[in-house]
């Protein structure tokens, strides 16, 4: 995603109901952050420098190089002019424990029942409200560990299946007489 904080807020709204689908907030900034790997590794594949060794014609390696992207997309199983998917559903979030409030309240119950005064009643709000508060924060962090987990093997399984089919692409030009770098 871009740096600017409004242009990538754009993006991932924009791609909130693309091709009619509703996705979520972070599934979105999943596939805008996906997207940008791609194009920028797409940019790497495009900057193989080809040269026909064999004196090829320009149609004729316009030709070649067609034949070799679609004998590389069926011997890899990847084609670089698709757009990118997911092998597997982001982890889910899951319901929200704890909590400032919740843990207010809880605290305050205990407080009251526990001691005789309303100050055992607020000693005990002011204990529950920070345990709950730090029961949501523990969650959050380990729901976004997972999150950012989950985009990492994303990323390496896409890396790994465009360069098998760089490898394929490159390794069939080659056998047209081609020198690929």
């Amino acid at each position: 995603m871009t740096s600017g904080g409004t242009k990538s807020t754009e993006m991932v709204a924009g791609m909130r109901n693309i091709w009619g689908l509703r996705m979520s907030t972070t599934r979105c900034n999943f596939v805008a952050a996906l997207c940008g790997f791609c194009m920028a590794t797409t940019s790497l594949a495009d900057e193989l420098m080809i040269y026909p060794s064999g004196n090829q014609s320009p149609e004729q390696q316009e030709q070649d190089q067609f034949t070799c992207y679609r004998w590389a997309k069926d011997r890899s199983g990847f084609d670089p002019i698709a757009p990118p998917t997911v092998t597997e559903p982001p982890p889910q979030q899951q319901a929200k424990k704890g909590g400032v409030g919740r843990g207010l309240l809880r605290g305050a119950a205990v407080g009251a029942i526990v001691g005789d005064s309303s100050s055992s009643a607020k000693k005990g709000a002011a204990a529950g409200a920070a345990i709950g508060g730090m029961r949501r924060r523990d969650q959050k962090r380990k729901e976004e560990a997972a999150r950012q987990q989950w985009e990492q093997e994303q990323q390496r399984i896409y890396a790994e299946n465009r360069n098998r089919y760089n490898r394929a692409y490159a390794a069939c030009l080659e056998g047209k007489d081609y020198t690929v770098r």
